[in-house]
């Protein structure tokens, strides 16, 4: 059976992701699962290649069918666009900016023709985009405006525990603005469509609770009373399999013992604390509700190490692993 084939874009050049990215390719489980492409510089994987140690050849290609699969070849689509002379590790700079974005979009141009299953991505730097004036702040933009969808959903999974986010970016005065009945509504549908594409068509979705206590009836702040649960009871008479508000600090706990089959949190902070907590290597995030699969590591570009080989590269291979698990059932879809 024909593996998957994962685009693999570096990030931003000088952070870890090159790094990273070297150290996944040559590991026995990522070249056992998925077929991978990488997108970038050659000259930047030299270098990674030589500081990682890793004994890898790389292999041009153009297109992914042109690519040699096999154990300790590196499958490279190179951009040619980094000037060594120009170029400093753990620095912000404009080339590396625009170069992390060159390498995104070819490999959503990639999935977009069908040419690969999905695309795993690799720390970006949001000051070095915005120093090449790309008008985008980051990876979930980019990929929306690529490939025209006008809001993409966010869910993070780490040891079978899905996680959504009704709101991700905005203040957290903002976030308590955006608890209402209308959005939750639309995201349960959302969600659930999201799950179906990856083959999740069993089990129960819950809600996390906003307040203390999912707010005790009102004691401890109204919004269970007049948004959540007003919205989990629309949602179950339409024929959602949905719960809630269940208090946040047991919702988490009990979806990672099976009860749930993901939990729509209603903050940034909430879900991602308690999924990094849980294993903050293995937390994945997939943008969900695209004609393409993207997963993508859940940390930053690491400035302060990168070109040392000090990085893990556990979070990027769970990424490709995670694209090849569900990149057949999307390709269904």
């Amino acid at each position: 059976m024909a593996k998957p084939v994962i685009a693999v874009p570096i990030g931003d050049p000088a952070g870890v992701g090159p790094e990273i990215v070297a150290k996944s390719i040559a590991t026995d489980e990522v070249f056992e699962a998925a077929d991978v492409i990488v997108v970038g510089d050659k000259w930047v994987m030299e270098k990674a290649i030589e500081i990682t140690e890793t004994d890898l050849k790389i292999h041009m290609v153009h297109e992914p069918e042109g690519g040699t699969y096999e154990k300790g070849i590196l499958n490279l689509i190179d951009l040619h666009n980094i000037d060594p002379d120009q170029f400093e590790y753990g620095k912000v700079s404009a080339m590396c900016g625009q170069a992390a974005f060159e390498y995104i979009t070819k490999s959503i141009e990639l999935a977009n023709e069908g040419k690969t299953d999905a695309v795993s991505t690799t720390p970006i730097n949001k000051e070095a985009l915005k120093a090449a004036k790309v008008p985008f702040i980051g990876h979930t933009e980019i990929f929306g405006a690529q490939t025209n969808t006008s809001d993409p959903l966010t869910m993070f999974e780490v040891h079978g525990m899905r996680v959504f986010f009704l709101s991700r970016h905005v203040s957290l005065r903002q976030a308590c603005d955006m608890v209402k009945k209308d959005r939750i509504i639309d995201y349960v549908k959302r969600c659930t469509e999201v799950l179906k594409t990856l083959g999740v068509t069993d089990g129960t979705m819950a809600i996390a609770g906003f307040n203390p206590h999912s707010g005790e009836h009102g004691l401890f702040g109204t919004e269970e009373v007049d948004e959540i649960f007003p919205a989990v009871e629309k949602l179950q008479k339409m024929g959602y399999d949905v719960v809630g508000p269940i208090g946040a600090d047991s919702v988490f706990h009990q979806a990672l013992q099976g009860r749930f089959n993901s939990v729509l949190s209603l903050y940034h902070d909430q879900g991602h604390i308690a999924t990094k907590t849980l294993d903050f290597e293995r937390t994945i995030a997939i943008t969900g509700g695209m004609p393409i699969l993207r997963t993508s590591v859940d940390h930053g570009t690491a400035f302060d190490i990168a070109g040392k080989n000090i990085a893990s590269a556990v979070s990027m291979i769970e990424a490709i692993l995670l694209g090849a698990k569900y990149a057949p059932n999307f390709k269904k879809q």
